[in-house]
């Protein structure tokens, strides 16, 4: 950086318009051919400005009586006793005398300024501190709100709802390979719902599926499973965000949230079949949305025998507080 001509305070006056107009174009052509010193100058002249536009509401506020008062403290200490006069006549001496009590109430109001800025910043900081800990505690898990998100974008999607439709063979393996963990593709025609198909999410620092289920109505549920991170919870617990209604619980290998705008109880009928055919089903063979529709009702028998043929002990969901 070249050596500056004109001095800090030169150049602080020419940012705060002082100066004759010979004095200022002087400056303005020397910043001109030093686009280095043109910068510095520019920040200081953007610092300006932040803080007009800060303290707009209060720059013509009248100075505070208390202020006044230490001033003019200050100017009797400075010049004596002030007489009869009082502080009228006191400013009414020698110019030095007015320019040292303008000089204490800039200090003193720079001060004073920025012991008050310093502790609005820092009740500021405490306040947002305290309410993202109070949202955290009382809002789901991240990956929940992902899921619920997902939910509501690509639920209402006519023709590309899901990613991978439910008769391609590979779907379970695909999306299994991908997340990392387990991915079955649920049977849930015993509740009047048919696998439409899934997709690849991001989630995170990771992945997740989602499976995607509609029953004759074109009402449609989502099953988001991802690979639990250490330390996630366990619980099978419910939510409700909005409309929708989810039910969410995490394996040893998988984390399960069941997403749809249904009634709790039947959202947790579909919860605890999954949880079953989790741990006792085989990928069931199914076919697209809308095709069995006439076969539904046959369908159902083999798919609830299939549910209950075999619940897990001692861990069931069934036995599980909804919470």
């Amino acid at each position: 950086m070249s050596a500056p001509r004109f001095s800090d305070e030169q150049l602080s006056a020419w940012v705060d318009g002082e100066g004759t107009p010979g004095e200022r174009a002087e400056i303005e052509a020397w910043l001109r051919a030093h686009p280095d010193q043109a910068a510095r100058i520019d920040a200081w002249a953007k610092d300006r400005a932040a803080l007009g536009s800060a303290f707009a509401g209060v720059i013509d506020e009248p100075v505070p009586e208390h202020l006044v008062a230490v001033v003019q403290g200050g100017a009797a200490g400075l010049g004596g006793r002030r007489g009869p006069g009082g502080w009228r006549a006191w400013a009414a001496g020698p110019a030095w005398r007015l320019a040292a009590a303008v000089g204490t109430v800039f200090v003193l109001g720079a001060v004073a300024g920025g012991t008050l800025a310093w502790q609005w910043q820092e009740r500021v900081a405490v306040a947002r501190a305290r309410t993202s800990a109070v949202a955290a505690a009382a809002a789901p898990q991240g990956w929940l709100q992902r899921a619920a998100f997902a939910h509501s974008v690509f639920t209402p999607e006519p023709r590309h709802a899901v990613e991978v439709r439910a008769q391609e063979e590979h779907l379970s393996r695909w999306l299994t390979r991908r997340i990392e963990a387990p991915v079955k593709l649920f049977d849930l025609r015993a509740m009047g719902f048919e696998l439409v198909g899934g997709r690849l999410l991001p989630d995170g620092p990771g992945k997740s599926a989602q499976l995607m289920y509609q029953d004759a109505d074109g009402k449609r549920v989502t099953v988001y499973l991802r690979k639990p991170e250490p330390g996630t919870d366990t619980a099978f617990r419910y939510e409700q965000q909005g409309k929708l209604g989810m039910f969410y619980w995490v394996e040893e290998k998988t984390g399960f949230a069941l997403v749809g705008e249904l009634p709790k109880e039947r959202l947790l009928a579909m919860a605890k079949s999954i949880y079953d055919q989790d741990a006792t089903l085989p990928p069931p063979s199914l076919v697209a949305p809308g095709a069995a529709s006439a076969a539904a009702s046959g369908a159902t028998g083999g798919a609830t025998g299939g549910a209950a043929s075999g619940a897990r002990p001692a861990t069931s969901m069934a036995s599980a507080p909804a919470r």
